[in-house]
């Protein structure tokens, strides 16, 4: 049984008939070789070699540890950006996003921060109720998102409905968003667009 990382929680959620398809019939995406996918990889390097601390210490950071690799006895793993250490006490996870911020935080941010401070307190054993976005084409924007009990209790049912998926090997539902179809590298063997 593999363990489920982040890229898995969030191509479960745009589709999980993504998930099915990747990882029950092990039909790869490719993701490598589009071109926004490699921009975005290589500018979160760069930036995050860069970016200045300052902004660590106007939230309170006392201790920070960059690109950490955690798993959890629940079955998940992945390479945390930063863990911020607070004096206040708790921790909190940073994301670098190759993205503009618009006033508006996706699920699949506020999920991947959720995904990220739930292995923080399976491995520190520390509260986390709040997570970090740098938006690197907004001027590296750092934004604040709370953390709350219900968004934990959300990423366990989508844990769930990912292991219903993968482990079981059921076929699920396709996404309720019809627009994110035409841009699936797996609208050619899905029925909903055959």
């Amino acid at each position: 049984m593999i363990s489920l990382t982040a890229t898995h929680i969030l191509e479960y959620l745009y589709c999980p008939r993504f998930s099915y398809f990747e990882n029950v019939l092990d039909i790869p995406e490719h993701q490598e070789n589009r071109f926004k996918v490699q921009k975005g990889r290589d500018v979160h390097e760069r930036v995050r070699k860069t970016n200045p601390n300052y902004l660590r210490k106007k939230i309170g950071v006392v201790d920070k540890q960059s690109d950490v690799y955690l798993s959890s006895p629940s079955g998940i793993r992945g390479i945390v950006d930063e863990i911020l250490f607070l004096d206040d006490g708790t921790a909190a996870p940073l994301d670098y996003k190759f993205a503009e911020y618009k006033e508006k935080l996706f699920k699949t941010y506020r999920m991947q921060l959720v995904f990220y401070g739930r292995l923080i307190q399976d491995n520190f054993n520390v509260p986390v109720n709040r997570g970090f976005i740098v938006y690197t084409r907004s001027r590296n924007k750092l934004v604040e998102v709370s953390l709350a009990d219900t968004d934990f209790k959300e990423l366990d049912k989508t844990i769930e409905g990912l292991w219903n998926v993968i482990g079981r090997c059921r076929y699920p539902q396709p996404t309720r968003y019809k627009r994110r179809c035409p841009d699936c590298c797996y609208r050619n063997i899905c029925e909903r667009n055959i």
